[in-house]
């Protein structure tokens, strides 16, 4: 796929060839996450200006559910704009070469936690509306992300609050499309290598 000076997206030819690759190899986790994932192949067929805000279509985004070391409890934002607790995760960068990669960027600023690990494997394939550009829609790619043990955790400027929680008694106002999260990434961690 050749670049074109100046046009956006130019610059994520590698994070664009490896959200195709991942996608179109990933077995989704049931069949919302299947319907998803087939529209953002169809996205992503847009090339890698799909990346990006300037896509008003609708662009990739990559989001993490952090687990503690014992894989009890789930670390969630309370989301500074939507003022609901949700996983944590945002838009993919310049510079990020994978979409695991730019959700373990954004899961490490925004839990200040150093020393975190992903699963490569994608968890969800979730897509909502958002007011980027006027309004858009996010195509979020999401990862099971476990914290080391005795992780601390520090607020960044784009969540009201950091918690962690249960499990099984998640916070409530609760973002939609969080708590489907958890089976998947519980799931991750029990096949992590000890």
């Amino acid at each position: 796929m050749g670049t074109t000076p100046g046009v956006p997206g130019d610059g994520n030819v590698a994070l664009h060839a490896d959200a195709v690759a991942v996608l179109a190899g990933w077995t989704p986790t049931g069949p919302a996450a299947a319907e998803a994932r087939d529209r953002t192949l169809a996205l992503l067929a847009d090339g890698p200006v799909a990346l990006t805000r300037h896509h008003l279509p609708g662009h990739l985004t990559a989001s993490a559910l952090i687990l503690d070391a014992t894989g009890a409890r789930v670390l969630l934002c309370l989301h500074g704009k939507l003022h609901r607790w949700v996983q944590l995760g945002g838009h993919c960068e310049p510079g990020d070469e994978t979409l695991a990669g730019a959700a373990l960027r954004e899961a490490t600023e925004e839990s200040g936690i150093a020393g975190l690990v992903i699963d490569p494997v994608p968890i969800d394939v979730d897509i909502h509306p958002v007011a980027c550009q006027g309004g858009s829609l996010h195509h979020d790619v999401r990862f099971a992300v476990f914290a080391p043990q005795d992780a601390v955790e520090q607020v960044s400027d784009e969540s009201e609050a950091l918690g962690w929680f249960p499990t099984d008694r998640l916070p409530e106002p609760l973002a939609g499309g969080t708590a489907q999260l958890v089976a998947p990434a519980l799931a991750a961690h029990a096949r992590r290598p000890r």
